[in-house]
């Protein structure tokens, strides 16, 4: 059977709800979309040139994430989470990559261990360059190498499971002048410990760091509150900037 101009199978449709939902997360965070502004799902359509389908989708996991929430009759409304819902969410994950860290220091194969500590020497690099780009998608990597070193499958699934769903505010935090220095310092001393040996100080390490990123998240997400315009919880954004976004692209 034939699909028409922007269907697309299962899988396609779902990698592309993941691209859109990070776009539509960075420009959140970047106050493209400010608090209670509303998501149009055929305008979103329109501006990705695909079919609603990889939208709504996104949508909803822009929902479980704490950004957006659907409203009855109003539709899909750009929501912050609470301080309380980020430091849990973030409590959570710090708990989960100390123990990924715990038992990837105990397990990490030699291979593992050179592939570990390449990848931060490689973001070193990024830090001096000053490429956030290339930063963010080597602290992927840095975090990843940890979660399979521990060779637990379901304790690698359940922190990737809980990573992208705080991913945005994680991203966020490079946004803030120094944080991709103060984020490789965080590393360095986790990977010394990791090649030490010392299982326990890695834990609390990693516990620590989370924890940082927590903050600077926040922070950074905090402003975007207290500098949003007032609108209507059901209007549409009119802003500069949003009309730019919403130009067609093609993803």
């Amino acid at each position: 059977m034939s699909r028409g101009p922007g269907q697309a199978s299962g899988a396609t449709s779902t990698t592309r709800a993941e691209t859109i939902r990070q776009r539509l997360a960075d420009d959140i965070l970047r106050g493209v979309y400010p608090p209670g502004a509303r998501l149009d799902e055929s305008g979103l359509a329109k501006r990705f040139n695909l079919s609603r389908t990889p939208v709504r989708e996104a949508l909803r996991q822009l929902t479980s994430a704490g950004l957006v929430e659907m409203r009855p009759r109003r539709g899909v409304i750009v929501s912050l989470p609470t301080d309380s819902a980020l430091a849990e969410m973030f409590e959570v994950m710090g708990e989960l990559e100390a123990a990924c860290v715990r038992l990837a220091t105990r397990r990490m194969s030699p291979a593992e261990r050179v592939r570990f500590e390449l990848v931060h020497r490689r973001s070193f690099e990024a830090v001096r360059n000053g490429d956030t780009d290339s930063y963010r998608t080597l602290n992927f990597e840095f975090h990843d190498t940890i979660y399979r070193g521990a060779h637990n499958e379901f304790l690698s699934r359940t922190t990737i499971g809980i990573r992208q769903r705080i991913a945005p505010f994680r991203r966020a935090q490079f946004a803030i002048p120094d944080r991709l220095a103060k984020s490789h310092a965080e590393h360095d001393a986790i990977v010394g410990a990791v090649l030490r040996g010392d299982a326990e100080t890695a834990s609390e390490l990693m516990r620590t760091h989370v924890n940082i990123v927590r903050a600077a998240s926040w922070n950074y997400v905090h402003g975007l509150v207290l500098t949003a315009p007032d609108a209507r919880a059901d209007a549409d954004i009119d802003a500069p900037a949003a009309r730019a976004a919403a130009r067609p692209t093609q993803v």
